[in-house]
C-alpha cells in the first residue's frame, strides 16, 4: 500500500483533466454530478460512461465493466458522497479482485449535488483506508499533481483493484453537461467495444 498525503487541496478540474491526458482507450465510468461534469469537461470520449440518476451505483458499474473487459483499463471517476452510499460495493470489489479496475474518488468532504453538506469524508472517514482494509492491491491519498501523475501511471498495473482518494477544494466549477440520453450513451460505448446497439 502507497500513501501520499500533505494536506493540501486540488482543483478538482484541473485534477481530473490532467488525470485522463493521453488516455488512450482508457474505459471511464463516472459518478453521477459533479465527476461527470469534470470528466466531459476534459473532453467528451466515446469511452465515457456517464451515469445520471444512479447514486451510488458507478463502483459497480465499473467493476461489472472490468470483469467483463479483463484485457481493457477501467476507471471509475466518483465522488466521497457516492462512495459511502454504496460502501458495501468496495468489499465486493475486493472479493472479486479485478486486475484492470481503479476507482478515483473525487473527496471534497461535501455532498456537493445537494447542497454542500459535510460528507463522511468530511467528518474524518477515509475513503482511501477503507479501501486498505479491505485489502485492495494498492491505495492512495492524492493532494498534488505529482500523486495525479503517479495515479494515471498505475492505471496500467494488472497487481489488483486500486482506489486513489484525491483530494479536492469544495468550490463547484461550472456545469459542462455530458449527453443526457442514457441509450446513447450506452449504445456509444457499446460501439466503442465493438459491439451492436440494443
Amino acid at each position: 500500500m502507497g500513501e501520499v498525503n500533505s494536506g493540501t487541496l486540488l482543483d478538482r478540474r484541473a485534477a481530473v483533466a490532467r488525470l485522463l491526458e493521453g488516455r488512450k482507450d482508457l474505459l471511464v465510468v463516472t459518478g453521477l454530478g459533479s465527476p461527470s461534469y469534470d470528466v466531459m469537461a476534459a473532453g467528451d470520449h466515446d469511452n465515457n460512461y456517464y451515469l445520471w440518476a444512479a447514486m451510488g451505483s458507478a463502483t459497480t458499474v465499473g467493476l461489472g465493466l472490468a470483469m467483463s473487459q479483463p484485457d481493457k483499463t477501467v476507471l471509475v471517476l466518483t465522488g466521497d458522497g457516492e462512495v459511502m452510499m454504496g460502501v458495501g460495493a468496495l468489499a465486493t470489489v475486493s472479493i472479486t479482485g479485478p486486475k484492470n479496475l481503479t476507482i478515483g474518488v473525487i473527496d471534497n468532504g461535501l455532498f456537493g449535488e445537494t447542497g454542500q453538506q459535510r460528507s463522511h469524508a468530511g467528518r474524518g472517514i477515509e475513503i482511501s483506508k477503507l479501501a486498505a482494509s479491505m485489502d485492495f492491491a494498492w491505495t492512495g491519498i492524492i493532494d498534488d499533481e505529482a500523486g495525479i501523475d503517479d495515479l494515471r501511471d498505475r492505471l496500467s498495473h494488472r497487481d489488483g483493484p486500486q482506489l486513489a482518494t484525491i483530494k479536492v477544494t469544495g468550490e463547484n466549477a461550472p456545469r459542462v453537461l455530458p449527453p443526457r440520453d442514457g441509450v446513447h450513451i450506452k449504445n456509444r460505448f457499446r460501439a466503442a467495444l465493438g459491439f451492436e446497439p440494443i
